[in-house]
């Protein structure tokens, strides 16, 4: 009689423990730490580290994306690492590698493949999210039957993937609405050494930033029949020209309303452009190289990151009358951030202090620092619905 009585109460603290331990997605976020081939699990909300995920790779230029369920992050690590991470259960899900240097990838629309852009040996890969099997492997051959290395890959609407071939300098669209024939479209002659990309965040157009010669190559996705557009042809030819000690990241690039803030190529400035015209209204000096220019959810503000030496600090911008307000310097080597979703905080990493630091975008306070050894990337789970990232 006594069993039975239990019985009720013993499923009861069952049922407590079992919710106590649920964690939901979209409050998860992934931080690389990239000298120990680990990356960190933090909850956003709570500002709090929940797991260590081991043995990713090399991760000196990893980027990551996220399942359209928001449970698994995809890592993508520079020694050709495709992990599969389990964002719930605090583990390595599926592993392998498929390439010998790779520098990024994108998940498509629908969130069946992901595809991984290559140094070594070029090209791009598309695999099975569900699987990791490969799908398609797309070799970007030119000239001779060389290889070029593959940048700026982006998912576009249309199960479309796109991305830049560095050495041969063109961009290719690949649509995937059926994986076993991709279907490829080619643009040629887009200009010298494009570095890196961005999708606007609509999907419309596809922007390569050119490291060999002036300007920027814009592809309407709306209208691909026009080609490649040249815009800022002249902007910085009478510069100085001075060394460049980190090419800025494209990715992320600050829309607000009509205009678009972009970091500019070995140079302390950041250029405001007209998003109508392609033309440039305003340079805004800053302290050094912008690598990141990124705008709050709200477009109000635009914060901004420097490559050495100057990587100590941070300065925010006001969209409003593109003035600098406000300057701050979280410590050494600051090298990413990233935004909650409605961008009430952001999340700073400094590398060589090995701190991850939370601040309040409204007054500029730091309101928590988190232990990390060697933190660069911040990626939360919200970028599982965005295109382009």
């Amino acid at each position: 009689m006594l069993k039975i009585r239990l019985l009720p109460l013993l499923s009861l603290l069952f049922c407590y423990n079992a919710h106590s331990e649920l964690r939901a997605t979209g409050d998860l976020g992934v931080v690389i730490e990239r000298a120990n081939n680990s990356a960190l699990i933090i909850n956003t909300s709570q500002q709090t580290t929940l797991a260590k995920i081991e043995s990713l790779g090399d991760l000196s230029h990893a980027s990551v994306v996220f399942s359209r369920d928001q449970r698994y992050a995809f890592i993508f690590g520079r020694d050709g690492g495709l992990s599969k991470i389990d964002l719930l259960k605090d583990k390595i899900d599926k592993r392998i590698i498929q390439a010998g240097n790779s520098i990024g990838g994108a998940i498509s629309q629908d969130g069946q493949l992901i595809a991984v852009s290559n140094y070594t040996p070029g090209g791009i890969k598309i695999f099975s999210t569900e699987s990791l099997q490969l799908v398609a492997d797309i070799p970007t051959e030119y000239g001779d039957k060389q290889l070029s290395k593959v940048v700026g890959l982006v998912d576009a609407p249309g199960q479309r993937f796109v991305f830049s071939l560095f050495d041969a300098g063109e961009i290719w669209s690949v649509d995937m609405t059926n994986p076993a024939k991709p279907n490829i479209t080619k643009f040629k002659n887009i200009g010298k050494q494009p570095y890196d990309a961005l999708l606007t965040p609509e999907g419309r157009y596809y922007i390569a930033g050119l490291f060999g010669e002036q300007g920027l190559a814009l592809l309407d996705l709306w209208n691909p029949e026009l080609g490649v557009k040249r815009i800022l042809p002249s902007y910085g030819k009478e510069d100085e020209k001075l060394p460049v000690y980190k090419m800025p990241h494209l990715e992320g690039w600050a829309v607000a309303g009509e205009v678009m803030l972009i970091p500019a190529v070995g140079q302390h400035e950041v250029l405001v452009v007209d998003k109508r015209q392609w033309t440039l209204v305003k340079r805004i000096p800053v302290k050094g190289q912008p690598v990141f220019v990124m705008a709050r959810p709200d477009g109000k503000q635009v914060w901004v990151n420097f490559a050495f030496p100057d990587n100590q600090n941070l300065q925010i911008i006001n969209t409003k009358d593109f003035t600098i307000a406000k300057s701050l310097t979280p410590g050494k080597a600051v090298l990413h951030m990233e935004f909650t979703p409605r961008g009430e905080h952001v999340w700073v990493s400094v590398r060589d202090d090995n701190q991850l630091i939370v601040y309040d975008t409204e007054n500029f306070k730091e309101l928590k620092r988190l232990p990390a050894e060697k933190p660069s990337g911040i990626f939360f789970s919200s970028r599982a619905h965005k295109m382009g990232l």
